[in-house]
């Protein structure tokens, strides 16, 4: 029971942290959108947005096992 409640805490931690990451990385776009057009700050924006997708994703995943392991109860 314990290690269920500690696990989902840390799994919400994370969720979290990646939801940070995802927020300096999407600052991170809009200040690199401000340069010049060059086919580099093109590629960097698209590969922004994949690792923003990516951090989200796997955010709600956490988040989503998070809420199953500390809503679990102990069996009788």
């Amino acid at each position: 029971m314990f290690m269920s409640k500690f696990l989902g805490l840390l799994q919400m931690l994370a969720a979290i942290v990646l939801i940070i990451f995802a927020s300096a990385t999407l600052v991170n776009s809009i200040l690199i959108s401000a340069r010049p057009e060059t086919i580099s700050v093109v590629n960097a924006i698209i590969g922004q947005g994949v690792v923003i997708v990516a951090l989200l994703s796997f955010a709600t995943i956490c988040v989503r096992k998070s809420i199953k392991n500390l809503r679990r109860t102990e069996d009788p």
